[in-house]
């Protein structure tokens, strides 16, 4: 499979897909892949992994794979839930079950490996936690060294397993926005590739597969809304792509209904909810953000445009949740569901019941609610 790489704003830019590419180099935006050929549902084979999606992945014949085992995650139908929250159906796909216990092993995995290929020198990343956590078993894994920068303030567990992959660990004060610009100083002094949420084009291209497992678990159908819990964007945007990509490429018909994309956020650090109210194209960064969930921990994300693009193509909606509902929301995964969630799915349970509460999501609706990570990471 071939693929070319193109700016999302649609400026016009293209590069070859084979190249290393990070931002566009007119407008310093992000980047996507494109496909040069649809890739048939046929295609889909092998292990019960995302890998069982290689062909519509970035990986040139005979590169080799940098995996743990990733995706293919539960997909948890829920009864008793739906009912509590007031919808009619309700699925928890729980991304804790994934190597490093998050999603980020899906996007971390294709940049490393696309890293890899390239003989690129290491690999970096600002993170609130997970994403670090995957960035250094990935690296760990295809031997290639890894320089990661965090926040003081994160939680403890994580950190702990960030160092037990024996990768270098640098702590910022500030938030994720401050350990943002530590890494890209070190990116531009060293040559490592710097694989920042979105400024790069393969993260994304390996949280896709959120979007074509879930499709493939409801029998090759969509639900009718995905609450996506949200700080960088790149999961949120992931999915609305692969949704795309499956009716342009047949696996799904072409008068499917997509879903309606909803973000959930925390209250003390909401940029893009307040973005998308407001009706901007871009948020405007967070002042002194606070949450307990540090994921969603994220004041001035870079894929801001391409995310609220996203819910708004999709006729989608943005909520808010204060630390008090985040935390129940939690607890109810766990007590109720049976799922070790982290805050962050715990927050986008509570959002869903929050939009049937005020008519915004109807009680009719089929919804996938995304736990995004385990909540071990955050006890200590």
């Amino acid at each position: 499979m071939s693929w070319t790489l193109h700016c999302t704003t649609g400026c016009g830019y293209t590069a070859p897909g084979d190249k290393l590419a990070s931002l566009c180099p007119t407008c310093a935006q992000p980047l996507t892949v494109r496909y040069d050929a649809p890739v048939p549902r046929a295609a889909i084979s092998g292990e019960w992994s995302l890998w069982r999606y290689a062909r519509a992945m970035p990986i040139a014949k005979g590169e080799a794979r940098v995996s743990l085992g990733e995706g293919m995650t539960p997909l948890l139908e829920l009864p008793h839930l739906a009912r509590e929250v007031g919808v009619r159906k309700l699925w928890v796909k729980d991304e804790g079950q994934n190597p490093t216990a998050s999603f980020k092993a899906r996007g971390l995995m294709m940049a490393v490996t696309r890293a890899k290929a390239l003989g690129l020198p290491g690999v970096c990343v600002p993170t609130a936690g997970n994403a670090g956590i995957a960035l250094a078993a990935y690296a760990a894994a295809a031997a290639v060294p890894a320089r990661i920068y965090a926040p003081r303030t994160t939680p403890p567990p994580i950190l702990g397993s960030i160092r037990a992959y024996g990768v270098e660990l640098e702590l910022v004060d500030g938030h994720i926005g401050d350990a943002g610009k530590a890494t890209m100083q070190f990116a531009k002094e060293t040559g490592f590739f710097n694989v920042a949420t979105v400024r790069e084009p393969y993260r994304v291209e390996g949280m896709k597969t959120m979007g074509y497992e879930v499709a493939e678990q409801l029998a090759w159908e969509l639900p009718d809304a995905i609450v996506y819990p949200t700080g960088g964007g790149e999961g949120t945007i992931g999915i609305w792509k692969a949704i795309g990509e499956m009716i342009e490429w047949g696996w799904l018909p072409s008068d499917t209904v997509k879903p309606r994309i909803i973000i959930a956020q925390a209250a003390g650090c909401a940029p893009l909810v307040r973005a998308f109210h407001a009706g901007e194209e871009k948020a405007t960064p967070w002042e002194n953000p606070e949450t307990h969930a540090s994921g969603l921990r994220v004041p001035g994300p870079f894929g801001d445009r391409w995310t609220l693009r996203t819910i708004r193509e999709s006729h989608g909606d943005a909520e808010a949740v204060d630390e008090e509902g985040i935390r129940a929301g939690t607890f109810t995964l766990g007590s109720r569901g049976g799922i070790d969630a982290a805050p962050e799915g715990g927050c986008a349970l509570a959002a869903t019941a929050q939009l049937v509460k005020t008519a915004r999501l109807s009680p009719d609706a089929s919804v996938v609610v995304f736990n995004t990570g385990s909540g071990a990471s955050y006890r200590w």
